[in-house]
């Protein structure tokens, strides 16, 4: 069927397949799912530095003698629309929570059996520092004008492209269909969800309203039609849904990218897989508002707005260098959210606990919003005259 064809339709069908069965499959089976949930999981956290790889390192040598400021600009975004989403969830906590009940309890979950064997496929190098010499390399070919690197780096671009298309795009579904399965046995879906859902669609709204705010900015700044380019990123959208993982969504993220009309083919291979590791605006957001109903529930009262907002600052620079992974930015800030916010282990643990409700949505918003940086970047280089360069990868 035509219908099959088509990347977004595999994706729901594949959430849908994964909860229907999650409902009625016995433990038994379920070891099945879990162990190749694992190995698929394993397979597509391998890729990930590859794939920053062969496309940062060989763009920034593409953009030549402007590399420097381009990564300076789009590191300033990425913080920029962090700290300002972190501010629109603050204020929309201070204005909202004192007139909510909300419940605390989510006890009850199935645990989910141990996968039948390990099979561990460790990564070359991890994610930050795959960017980090993606950077260093690309920067200094530059400096030192190495022509014959530029060359490799551009063949091995093509390569990870190949690899993205015939492995990583194929496999996704499955990966997909496997997680929402292991959520529909253990309970998250049936049991959980209630616990924060008035909270839950608090945040997605804010989410939505955020990825508003940045598409019309694009729009306004790069003088093209930001609607053309989230159109586009539906496919991106339901991957990061199901795979609650900006790194893992990365390939699809570039596949949806590339079809704009509106974007740079040169900043979408500069910006999309650096913005996978550095912008995450929808889980700080979520963050930022359920530290504030944790705090709430447990210690009675919000933190003070001092507090908050020397904790939005720092959670900035955290997301930065937070993973691309479910439950990175989070998992990266726990000393901050013990140190400045002052959380016992119950309140760490909760914050875990509700954040892995709805991290797949704000990884979501945390990759739909990549494709307005990118717009604002090509902007950028129109406005300041960087010539586009060629890339090895055309659009779809």
């Amino acid at each position: 069927m035509n219908l099959l064809k088509s990347l977004p339709a595999r994706l729901l069908l594949a959430l849908a397949s994964g909860i229907a069965l999650g409902l009625v499959l016995p433990e038994s089976a379920m070891e099945v799912v879990v162990t190749l949930n694992y190995i698929l999981g394993q397979l597509i956290t391998f890729c990930v530095p590859l794939i920053i790889i062969g496309f940062i390192a060989p763009s920034i040598t593409k953009l030549g003698s402007n590399a420097t400021r381009m990564l300076a600009v789009a590191v300033t975004l990425a913080y920029l629309s962090s700290i300002l989403a972190a501010f629109l969830s603050m204020a929309s906590g201070y204005a909202i929570l004192p007139h909510l009940s909300i419940s605390s309890q989510v006890e009850g979950l199935r645990t989910l059996p141990q996968v039948a064997f390990q099979l561990d496929i460790p990564q070359i190098m991890p994610v930050m520092s795959a960017l980090a010499l993606s950077v260093l390399i690309g920067l200094a070919a530059v400096w030192t004008k190495a022509r014959a690197v530029a060359v490799f780096l551009e063949e091995f671009q093509n390569i990870v492209l190949d690899i993205v298309q015939k492995v990583v795009i194929p496999i996704l579904p499955f990966y997909i269909a496997t997680t929402f399965c292991d959520l529909a046995w253990e309970g998250s879906i049936t049991r959980q969800l209630p616990v924060f859902l008035a909270v839950i669609l608090i945040v997605m709204v804010g989410h939505y309203l955020w990825m508003a705010v940045l598409y019309g900015a694009a729009s306004l700044y790069s003088g093209r039609s930001g609607l053309e380019v989230v159109k586009r990123y539906g496919p991106a959208y339901l991957t990061a849904v199901g795979t609650m993982s900006s790194a893992a969504t990365l390939a699809v993220a570039l596949q949806c990218a590339r079809k704009s009309k509106n974007l740079r083919s040169d900043m979408v291979d500069f910006g999309i897989p650096l913005f996978a590791n550095i912008h995450l605006c929808g889980s700080v957001l979520t963050e930022v508002f359920f530290c504030m109903t944790v705090s709430q529930v447990l210690y009675g009262s919000l933190p003070k707005v001092g507090t908050m907002l020397l904790f939005c600052l720092l959670l900035g620079v955290f997301a930065i260098g937070a993973p691309g992974v479910p439950g990175g930015t989070v998992m990266a800030s726990l000393g901050l959210i013990a140190g400045v916010l002052g959380f016992d282990g119950t309140g760490q643990a909760l914050m875990l606990a509700v954040f892995a409700l709805q991290d797949s949505f704000g990884t979501a918003c945390n990759v739909t919003g990549d494709g307005a940086l990118v717009l604002i970047l090509t902007g950028y280089a129109e406005k300041h005259g960087i010539q586009e360069r060629s890339t090895a990868c055309k659009r779809a």
